[in-house]
């Protein structure tokens, strides 16, 4: 493809995206299509001769769009936000066409600068000190997994250098809780504290870990010769946006010289806010954090960032000099190869630089607080309502709730739930997710994209009603009592 034939076909791209964009609220918003269904309409082999790019983004349309569910939909209430605000899409087709690799600064040195750039504004927005340090990685998961291993080379004396853990007597010991995300416990292994290191510290009526039964597990441990090494504390559990209380958690890891790891993924975005900056007091005792830009916030994934207040314990687990990345600046530029797994890295700052420009702070901020606002007022809409209950505090943009008919309960209120939002979803009208809360079922109702209005979240309650007052509780009960024949 020349420059010109890529200029031709980027037109036809770009107005395709803003149709797409324009249209999206009249598509259903959960894919509808089968399990193998994209794929049989694909050649199962390469094209032999070149195709005119007309017929790609006809194939768009055709074969791509119905298997999409989608997450910019103002009726997208499920998982949580991962808004793609179209600057930073602008951004993300620039740092493509650059083609650019960070190897070094000298690779790419704006790369690495406006990196570093674009990390410190958001810093500043979230009200950090000057004493934290970031870096862009793709995920949540990749940041949390980077903790731990740093984690674990402090808490063994960094035994990398010599046996490693195989080399290391004791166990290193990894503390969260069950709401914790699934990413934590995947980290822990993949940093081999392996599964019977991990301790599920118990939290309380608001889903939060208990800060005493912390202090307890870890003096526990180390009367049993073994090593408290890590803990990870939430803000914003994933199921029901919990506050683990960051201040009193980070004293006892202090204290007990354990490294701290604040997983604020998705809560992140909010600390945009001054007022909402309460849900993480004490965050300046921790030693690592993570905020995903890439969802509530609005740039298009992959965008984690992850701060440390010493990145020098990333440089000397991550570290890697081989004689062919040498240059004259080291020693006078981050090289970011050094704060993380991969050696390569995109321009990814970009995306944020972009968005941060285009959409300026306080327009972030009006729509963040729009979305704590329409879920306030949801709240009150169900409250009122007989036979919901929310199950949860909702400090932040998700609710939990459950309809509760008279009668049912158990393992048949379990078959309701899941039968009611399934049918919405399958009606493509909107799109939740049901989670597991105390051993039973109830229905999230995640709020934060980009284009969801106040209007938005009324329709959903109202959709949410119909369709609970389509459903006979009583079969239920008779599928529960004929299931204990």
């Amino acid at each position: 493809m020349t420059p010109e034939e890529f200029r031709k076909a980027g037109y036809q791209l770009i107005d395709w995206l803003a149709d797409y964009r324009t249209t999206v609220g009249e598509r259903p918003v959960m894919s509808q299509v089968q399990p193998g269904e994209v794929m049989a309409k694909l050649p199962p082999s390469p094209p032999d001769q070149p195709e005119d790019f007309s017929a790609v983004i006809d194939d768009l349309d055709a074969i791509v769009l119905p298997g999409i569910t989608h997450w910019q939909h103002p009726d997208y209430f499920a998982y949580f936000p991962s808004n793609a605000t179209l600057a930073s899409v602008l951004g993300d087709l620039v740092s493509s066409g650059l083609g650019v690799i960070g190897l070094n600064w000298q690779s790419s040195p704006a790369l690495t600068e406006m990196e570093e750039l674009v990390c410190d504004w958001v810093r500043q927005m979230v009200g950090l000190s000057q004493a934290w340090r970031g870096v862009i990685q793709d995920s949540a998961s990749t940041s949390t997994l980077v903790a731990l291993l740093c984690a674990r080379e402090q808490g063994s004396d960094h035994s990398q250098a010599r046996g490693g853990l195989q080399g290391f007597s004791s166990p290193l010991i990894v503390y969260c809780t069950e709401q914790s995300h699934s990413s934590v416990k995947k980290a822990a292994l993949l940093a081999g504290f392996g599964l019977d290191n991990i301790r599920v510290i118990p939290t309380n009526e608001d889903y939060a870990m208990r800060a005493d039964a912390l202090e307890a597990a870890v003096e526990a441990d180390r009367k049993a010769g073994a090593v408290p090494c890590a803990v990870v504390a939430t803000v914003g559990t994933t199921a029901t946006t919990a506050l683990d209380p960051i201040d009193t958690i980070a004293q006892a890891a202090s204290r007990h010289g354990l490294w701290l790891h604040v997983d604020a993924a998705m809560a992140g975005s909010a600390m945009i806010l001054p007022e909402c900056r309460w849900m993480w007091e004490g965050i300046e005792g921790a030693d690592s954090i993570v905020i995903n830009a890439h969802k509530w916030l609005g740039a298009v994934f992959d965008m984690s960032l992850f701060y440390v207040r010493d990145p020098q314990h990333l440089i000397r687990v991550m570290s890697t000099n081989p004689s062919y990345l040498r240059t004259a600046a080291d020693g006078e530029a981050i090289n970011y190869r050094d704060w993380g797994i991969p050696l390569g890295r995109r321009f990814r700052a970009l995306k944020l630089w972009f968005m941060l420009r285009e959409q300026g702070v306080s327009k972030l901020q009006a729509r963040i607080r729009r979305d704590l606002a329409g879920t306030s007022w949801l709240r009150e809409e169900v409250l009122d309502a007989p036979g919901w209950r929310i199950l949860a505090p909702a400090p932040l943009q998700t609710l939990c709730v459950r309809h509760e008919p008279v009668g049912l309960s158990g393992d048949a209120l379990d078959r309701y739930t899941l039968a009611w939002v399934d049918a919405i979803n399958r009606s493509g009208k909107a799109f939740l997710t049901a989670s597991q809360l105390d051993g039973r079922w109830m229905v999230r109702i995640s709020m934060g994209a980009e284009m969801t209005t106040r209007e938005d979240v009324a329709r959903l309650w109202q959709t949410i009603r119909d369709q609970v007052a389509e459903m006979d509780p009583a079969r239920f009960q008779q599928e529960n009592q004929s299931g204990k024949q």
